[in-house]
């Protein structure tokens, strides 16, 4: 989540702010719901007055008039002619200066702009201004205590079989899928349709996907368990049943929580060539040889030991310092940071090395449970950016140079375009708030009492994740039924 922003987010150029002059502001703060408050302000009409008349100032010792010296501008006539500029001119300087002081004078503490249009507010020409806005802010809770906590930490050494296994992964990216005459066996392939009923109703049909066969099958609001002993032994022709039950939090609201019949239809089984492990293969990928290649992978399995350390760990400080976080956040919030919350995800997944197929299926069961994983991602970054502001936490350009020298070099690319890329797409807020957040951590960490627990390897290579969701339409490995096309 970005750093929280002033609700005096530049809707006019400070350059048009009188600082030495003091409003008399009368302000109203109302709270109208979680985080979010109703703030109503007046300017009263002295104050006005007295912009108004640095304006005429300004305008007067500045504009040309034919017939009068630059200076010499009589201050009616000024006034008459510009009374547009001026009138815009005492509107930024009002809002400016009623903004700012108003954020020095009350702790409203907000997360984002506020909710109004600079353009449609007209200063009257009798009377008092009066401008209104709802404001989304900080809750207001008090900092937990996070001394001396005791942690269970995960440990696990990395195998020659590990590195086996991940090389296995690795070189798949670069395997070609060929067709296979034989039936199909665990990691096959079926090309397939598959048509999905609703007591009994076509729902939808989805033609021409490759399905692998593993134990899970991830759509991004649906599971499809037990899929490799379902297809075992299929050939073309071969037809399946089964079942998916719809996540709780789909996009489609009523489809939530339903089982949909599904009908799996082979046309093709196909299984991965993999690549020769030749010069030219080798020059390509960017190794000298497969041992080369093997230090990589062992360094690169060692490092997602400690990502899985990290987030293990992190997952239980969280518990023990948001235990009190029973505060409520707007569900508007909460939407938006929904997309922000899987995107911090999948970075920090980037930056320990797992595949790309490890990275969707952790962001399509993530997209599941969206909406209650993001408001309780929500509540972790209030309470640890309040450590970070208690402890004097800072993020420094050379912190962020690091990581994106790390994911520079676990995805093969120059660091530049590592960070045009994170600029483009606005990630790179995100990497400065996740840099604090683990900062903030730390400072936990550092007093935390540990009791290592030994753990299993992870299970996300059991899975293969789909970009496709059930309920709506697909936006890769789906070629659309002609009825589609149409809808």
């Amino acid at each position: 989540m970005s750093e929280a922003e002033s609700p005096v987010a530049d809707p006019v150029s400070e350059a048009a702010v009188d600082q030495k002059f003091k409003l008399s502001l009368k302000v109203d703060i109302q709270n109208i719901g979680p985080c979010r408050k109703h703030v109503r302000v007046t300017v009263p009409r002295s104050d006005i007055d007295h912009f108004s008349g640095e304006a005429l100032k300004e305008i007067v010792q500045t504009v040309a008039v034919p017939g009068f010296r630059k200076g010499r501008v009589p201050a009616s006539l000024a006034q008459k002619r510009f009374k547009s500029d001026i009138s815009s001119n005492v509107r930024q300087r009002v809002l400016m200066q009623s903004l700012e002081q108003l954020a020095e004078e009350n702790t409203l503490d907000p997360i984002n702009e506020p909710d109004f249009d600079v353009e449609s507010l007209e200063i009257p020409d009798q009377g008092d201004f009066e401008y209104e806005f709802d404001v989304e802010v900080r809750p207001s809770f008090d900092l937990p205590q996070y001394d001396g906590l005791t942690i269970q930490r995960p440990v696990r050494d990395v195998s020659e079989a590990d590195v086996d296994a991940y090389l296995n992964k690795y070189l798949a990216q670069y395997a070609v899928n060929e067709s296979h005459d034989g039936p199909a066996e665990h990691n096959d392939f079926v090309v397939a349709s598959v048509e999905f009923t609703k007591d009994g109703q076509p729902f939808r049909k989805i033609s021409s996907i490759e399905l692998q066969l593993k134990p899970t099958i991830r759509f991004r609001d649906a599971e499809l368990q037990g899929f490799d002993k379902l297809m075992a032994g299929a050939v073309p022709g071969t037809e399946k049943k089964t079942q998916v039950t719809i996540s709780q939090e789909a996009e489609q609201l009523e489809m939530r929580g339903e089982t949909l019949d599904a009908l799996i239809i082979v046309g093709e089984v196909r299984r991965l060539k993999a690549p020769e492990l030749n010069s030219t293969f080798f020059e390509r990928i960017g190794y000298n040889d497969v041992a080369a290649l093997r230090e990589e992978i062992l360094g690169m399995l060692k490092r997602q030991v400690v990502y899985e350390q990290r987030q293990s760990v992190r997952r239980q400080v969280i518990e023990k310092i948001t235990e009190s976080a029973t505060w409520e956040l707007p569900e508007q919030l909460v939407r938006k940071q929904t997309e922000n919350a899987l995107r911090r995800e999948v970075l920090e997944m980037e930056q320990a090395g797992f595949t790309t197929q490890q990275i969707m299926a952790r962001e399509n069961q993530l997209r599941q449970n969206a909406v209650t994983t993001t408001r309780q991602a929500l509540k972790e970054h209030f309470v640890l950016d309040k450590i970070a502001e208690h402890e004097k936490i800072e993020v420094t350009p050379s912190d962020i140079e690091t990581e994106i020298q790390l994911m520079a070099i676990q995805r093969g690319e120059n660091p530049r375009r590592v960070r045009a890329r994170l600029i483009k797409s606005g990630v790179i807020e995100n990497l400065e708030a996740q840099i604090r957040e683990r900062k903030a951590v730390d400072v936990v960490l550092k007093s935390a009492v540990y009791e290592d627990v030994p753990v299993p390897a992870s299970q996300e290579d059991h899975i293969q994740a789909l970009s496709i969701s059930v309920c709506g339409t697909s936006s890769v490995v789906v070629s659309p039924t002609d009825d589609e096309v149409a809808e």
